[in-house]
């Protein structure tokens, strides 16, 4: 009974791990020295080249509204026929947060950003179009950091 209940615990620990590693994927972040307020302000200029949604700064949440990409060269089935109306689309979420470390004098606060992302494919299910969920960009997120780092600058804040 002993040797089940070991390995029970085991395959929990690694499954709990295997979870948390797979929530955290895409989450990248950015830490400034600064004051809370400037890091907020920055992380909205961050995207205001698009519309937001969720503008909480008592949670520390920033969302904007998801905004459509044309994919053209996207190809569909056996055939590789082009697909016309190839397109993803893309809504990021950004998480501003005052870090809790001891005996450090000045503020550090922390960016969480992630992008959403889905393609507009065809589900086989259905026979029919539809959004589904398909891997960040990576040029989406080094344009969210080179504009958080320009904003954080902008606003004397120190990158760590």
């Amino acid at each position: 009974m002993q040797y089940y209940s070991s390995h029970r615990t085991v395959l929990l620990v690694a499954y709990a791990l295997l979870c948390s590693c797979t929530s955290m994927s895409g989450v990248h972040t950015r830490d400034a020295v600064c004051s809370l307020d400037n890091v907020w302000e920055a992380a909205l200029d961050a995207v205001k080249n698009r519309s937001v949604t969720v503008k909480d700064k008592d949670r520390g949440r920033i969302e904007t509204a998801w905004l459509e990409i044309p994919m053209p060269g996207r190809t569909i089935g056996a055939s590789q026929e082009e697909l016309q109306d190839s397109k993803d689309r893309s809504r990021l979420i950004l998480t501003v947060n005052r870090l809790d470390v001891e005996h450090v004098i000045r503020d550090i606060i922390r960016v969480f950003y992630v992008e959403e992302r889905q393609r507009w494919a065809f589900q086989p299910d259905s026979r029919l179009f539809g959004w589904t969920e398909t891997v960040p960009s990576e040029d989406m997120w080094r344009d969210v950091r080179s504009r958080l780092d320009a904003a954080l600058k902008e606003r004397g804040c120190s990158l760590t």
